[in-house]
């Protein structure tokens, strides 16, 4: 059994074998492109755990990430959670957004490699992309891993979602408390039903937020690229 398999099954993510393999083959083509250019700090021994396992631990409960329908994983850097969220649920139609060209490249090449026709890549902000008709409250999930504070992560998120959906964060132990910071952020852009679920795995501890979309969100939200971090909601 392969160490990633291993990882999986003991934090209880079960996987078919050609599920794994190619989750195998994105993690060595990410450490080879990582030698080239700057895609994670991750050292290669801990890739595993940190990047593979921790963007499936949610996968371990029904119902929290869909396994059809349509996601974005906004600012996904070289393709966390989004693309082994991609890997794991065929049917799912995965949308990976980010602002560098250099990291939306590598996305293209794993999506090519392991034949990914569910993957869609693009390059842009989340603030522009936020407000394209093409993809403004079209999704049913938004998700972001270690982007920003809840409160600025939510007008980067909820804009995509339709009502009906949600966002999900995966953040820190420290998300506990930026919680009742958001809550009337994730209210004004049509949000609602904060939940926190706590995910461990060997040695890190993270916590995922999830919120609702209540409503649809209102026209001037996203504001301007580097509006939402230099002056957040509140």
């Amino acid at each position: 059994m392969s160490l990633l398999k291993e990882l999986l099954e003991k934090n209880g993510v079960i996987l078919p074998d050609d599920m794994v393999a190619k989750l195998e083959k994105y993690q060595e083509m990410l450490m080879d492109w990582n030698t080239r250019m700057d895609l994670t700090s991750v050292k290669d021994g801990d890739m595993a755990s940190r990047h593979f396992v921790d963007s499936l631990l949610p996968m371990r409960e029904k119902g929290i990430v869909p396994s059809e329908g349509r996601l974005i994983d906004v600012g996904t850097g070289a393709g966390f959670p989004g693309m082994p969220l991609a890997i794991a649920n065929p049917e799912l139609q995965v949308t990976l957004l980010d602002a560098q060209e250099k990291r939306c490249n590598f996305l293209r090449a794993v999506k090519e490699e392991l034949k990914l026709d569910n993957v869609v890549i693009l390059h842009g902000r989340a603030e522009d992309a936020g407000r394209d008709s093409k993809l403004r409250e079209k999704f049913d999930c938004a998700t972001a891993r270690a982007v920003a504070a809840l409160n600025v992560l939510s007008e980067y998120l909820l804009p995509f979602v339709k009502v009906g959906g949600k966002m999900l964060c995966w953040k820190g132990p420290g998300a506990v408390e930026e919680v009742p910071n958001a809550k009337s952020a994730i209210a004004q852009l049509g949000g609602g039903n904060i939940k926190t679920m706590p995910m461990a795995c060997e040695n890190e501890h993270h916590v995922l937020v999830s919120a609702d979309k209540k409503e649809k969100t209102l026209p001037q939200f996203p504001r301007k690229n580097g509006v939402p971090s230099k002056r957040p909601l509140k």
